[in-house]
């Protein structure tokens, strides 16, 4: 499906310049960044932060305590 939308002079050039760097062309650079942006808006925040707290053996209640302890 075409879809028609505007970008400013400098996008257009960066975008010619990538295409042009990868020997693609700059619809395809394109459809592969819109994949790119919707992934990262349906697979959320939260899987960047999980194992965030990685090997610390306090529980999360114990830790902010801990914490508010130091206050």
């Amino acid at each position: 499906m075409r879809t028609l939308i505007n970008m400013d002079e400098k996008q257009i050039s960066e975008l010619d310049r990538l295409a042009r760097n990868q020997n693609r062309s700059r619809a395809s650079v394109i459809r592969d960044a819109v994949s790119d942006y919707l992934q990262r808006q349906t697979t959320g925040v939260h899987k960047d932060a999980f194992g965030l707290w990685g090997q610390r053996k306090a529980d999360g209640l114990a830790y902010q305590e801990k914490m508010r302890g130091e206050w």
